[in-house]
């Protein structure tokens, strides 16, 4: 079978495409080495001196942190949740599956200025029992943050599972497992990419969440967006252009090693009998 390979036009018009989506990205990579104190482009000299602020400033190093810190438990904990949730669904498979996966869904559905207000109320309320575990507290964050990222979670484990061979599991009881057996030794082995890109997944948008944080937080509690969007609010920080350039580089590593990876792959699997 002859395999299809684009024409010219084809590859320029893919090229053109890709310029117009990278080229306003690129466009801050100037800017963060201006040589002032606000944002532009650099006129005299340029300097690497925002880039320096992002480790040895307190105030960012201390919102990377805790914005790694909440995005990773938030992650294990939204995926451990969701992936109870799936299984409890894949193994009972009650009449009313679909209202529970409709609820646990809400958060998506509901505008996210509503879901704000809620978790604000919420967050305050706990406030008033345990001020560690309410508003402007590290754990009052991340309850918001998996209130919000495990909807994506329980979808990503459904489709796994959707796709999953119920007959391996049946198999696998028929000759003696126990339903822990069967779990860890059949199941979950075989959910292990679903697994993975739920909490890929639910780790970025915990990193990247600003809408819930900026009603549940305050002064104590600054993680990375909230930070940047202080910035820009306030006084228009060169370092968050910075910022912006070493998230933009360490994407596109992971997609240049993931691509390399793949073409491993294939070129192994070609190179096979």
């Amino acid at each position: 079978m002859r395999a299809y390979r684009p024409g010219w036009i084809s590859l320029a018009l893919t090229a053109g495409a890709a310029i117009f989506l990278i080229a306003p990205l690129l466009a801050v990579v100037p800017i963060s080495f201006t040589d002032r104190r606000y944002l532009s482009l650099p006129k005299d000299s340029w300097s690497l001196q925002h880039y320096a602020a992002l480790i040895e400033n307190p105030a960012w190093l201390s919102s990377i942190q805790l914005s790694l810190f909440i995005a990773v438990v938030s992650a294990v904990i939204a995926t451990l949740l969701a992936l109870t949730f799936a299984l409890g669904l894949w193994y009972a498979r009650p009449r009313f599956a679909r209202p529970l996966v409709g609820f646990v869904m809400l958060p998506l559905i509901v505008p996210p200025v509503v879901s704000a207000i809620i978790l604000y109320f919420f967050t305050t309320s706990l406030s008033q029992r345990s001020p560690a575990l309410g508003y402007d507290s590290t754990v009052g964050v991340i309850l918001a943050h998996v209130v919000m990222v495990a909807p994506f979670a329980v979808i990503t484990i459904l489709v796994g599972l959707a796709r999953l061979d119920r007959r391996m599991e049946m198999a696998a009881r028929s000759l003696g497992a126990s339903l822990s057996q069967t779990t860890f030794q059949v199941v979950l082995p075989n959910l292990k990419f679903s697994i993975a890109a739920s909490g890929l997944l639910t780790f970025i948008l915990s990193w990247e969440e600003i809408a819930i944080t900026l009603f549940i937080t305050s002064t104590e509690t600054v993680t990375l967006p909230r930070r940047i969007w202080m910035g820009l609010r306030d006084n228009v920080d060169p370092a968050i252009a910075a910022l912006s350039v070493v998230l933009i580089a360490l994407t596109a590593a992971v997609l240049i090693a993931r691509a390399l990876w793949r073409l491993r792959g294939l070129r192994e699997g070609s190179d096979s009998p």
